[in-house]
């Protein structure tokens, strides 16, 4: 793809979202930024959703790791289903009852005034370096296919990507993200499909040639039962997926901040149950996806390269599948990365003012102010992290995502269960404390595992262990009778 096409390309795909956002952004004040004046249309809210929980993470790295770990990832998706049914039917009823804005500040109504702080700021640290993992991984696309022929720094890139989020957010808030997300939920499924039929081309199937491929390959294998020690292991998998979705979906401001959006509790059920199913079959297309990318670049002897990350950029860019590849490519990327980083930006602005500004007590125009320098301050935060990635990580961009999720919302998991499932109040002073030692105390054991617990690997199921040890170490803290 030429460079000149693939600037005309994203230059009309960001005018369309500008213009989209000063369109919804008009009249928007503060409650309009963080809550959308709870008017927004469940379907619409479901549709975009999928582009949120997909990113640029499921796009690029979830093919990628098909070498890997073969189709392994579904038995993750299977355990998400039923923790979208718990996120519907327990914590989306609570958060309407409470009519809260940030979801935290039910940690402060339930377990008291540290408890809250320290929920919400382990929430900004996990959305952060979550977030702007899945940035990084579009910035090196960008930089792919744009600004390396440039000779264009990659830290120009990431400052040019920020703040194009930046532009089409700060106004209207999550208003604007509902809608825009929307559009490039459309895009990135758009993209997908199309790929998937342009491999099929060329590799000369059919339908039911590609599902026989797959099923032939050496990547078919889905479920793992024989061997409980390794950490893809159905069960550890399928557990971890139930947790993974309740704490990055049901804990998470980001997420739930576009399901208090609805008009009522009932929208914001529909919303979930239709997002689950939709999202559980999109996932599989992706999967399928990277078992045809293995297939094909096994048969042309293309040479897989060291990080499985690379693997669709560098052959839908490089014009394996054709023009039209390559820019569905582009597009779904940048609109999978985008309709996640968005949102991120704005909840960690929302999570930020209510929880820490206190920005309720403020008249307006103050709280615009304070909104529009927290919003500012995020994206330079956001700046900085992807540069510390783009210097040392090494590792799959989704393994990471999900190490820093088992890390940093194993606190908010052990916070929300304790307050869910027990009644007892707490010395609520040392909250902070129990919450900073668990995650460390996590590090060491899953360090050790093969060692300690006779070859023993942990999985993603690290985040249980996170909760389960902040559940306990909460226990401790209760007050006597």
């Amino acid at each position: 793809m030429s460079t000149s096409l693939a600037i005309g390309i994203l230059a009309v795909y960001f005018l369309l979202l500008i213009i989209v956002a000063h369109f919804t952004s008009k009249g928007a004040d503060t409650n309009t930024f963080f809550t959308a004046n709870k008017q927004s249309p469940w379907w619409l809210v479901a549709f975009g959703m999928i582009g949120t929980s997909i990113s640029g993470v499921t796009f690029i790295s979830v093919p990628g790791d098909v070498g890997n770990v073969s189709l392994s990832y579904y038995q993750i998706i299977l355990g998400n289903l039923v923790g979208y049914f718990v996120i519907a039917t327990v914590l989306l009823p609570l958060y309407y009852k409470l009519n809260l804005i940030s979801i935290y500040t039910y940690l402060e109504k339930r377990l008291g005034f540290w408890s809250y702080k320290t929920g919400s700021a382990f929430f900004l640290l996990a959305r952060t370096l979550g977030s702007a993992a899945r940035l990084f991984l579009a910035v090196q696309v960008l930089q792919l296919a744009i600004f390396d022929k440039l000779n264009i720094p990659f830290a120009v890139s990431a400052l040019v990507t920020i703040g194009l989020i930046w532009v089409y957010t700060y106004k209207g808030g999550v208003k604007t993200i509902i809608v825009t997300d929307t559009l490039q939920t459309f895009f990135l499924l758009t993209a997908l499909a199309l790929t998937i039929v342009l491999i099929n081309h060329k590799l000369g199937f059919s339908f039911t040639g590609m599902v026989s491929a797959i099923q032939e390959s050496k990547y078919s294998q889905m479920f793992f039962f024989d061997d409980f020690a390794y950490k893809h292991h159905f069960l550890k998998d399928f557990v971890s997926g139930i947790f993974i979705s309740i704490v990055m979906t049901g804990l998470d401001q980001d997420l739930m901040q576009k399901n208090l959006t609805c008009k009522n509790i009932n929208e914001a059920k529909k919303n979930m149950f239709w997002f689950c199913c939709t999202f559980a079959v999109v996932t599989l297309m992706f999967i399928a996806l990277g078992a045809l990318l293995y297939i094909y670049a096994n048969k042309i002897g293309f040479a897989i390269p060291a990080k499985t990350d690379e693997l669709y950029p560098v052959l839908a860019l490089g014009g394996h599948f054709g023009i039209v590849a390559a820019v569905t490519f582009l597009l779904g990327i940048t609109a999978a990365t985008y309709a996640s980083s968005d949102s991120a930006l704005t909840a960690l602005t929302t999570a930020f003012c209510i929880d820490f500004m206190n920005i309720e007590k403020y008249q307006e125009s103050e709280r615009n102010k304070i909104k529009h320098y927290v919003h500012i301050g995020f994206s330079a935060l956001f700046f900085i992290v992807i540069m510390i990635f783009h210097a040392y990580s090494k590792q799959s961009i989704i393994s990471a995502v999900f190490n820093i999720a088992s890390y940093t919302y194993g606190p908010l998991l052990g916070l929300f269960a304790f307050g869910l499932f027990t009644k007892t109040p707490i010395k609520d002073k040392f909250v902070p404390i129990v919450c900073i030692i668990a995650p460390i105390l996590t590090f060491l054991i899953v360090s050790n595992s093969k060692a300690w617990l006779n070859g023993y690997e942990f999985g993603f199921e690290k985040l249980l262990l996170n909760g389960a040890i902040t559940f306990a170490g909460l226990y401790l803290l209760k007050k006597s009778e």
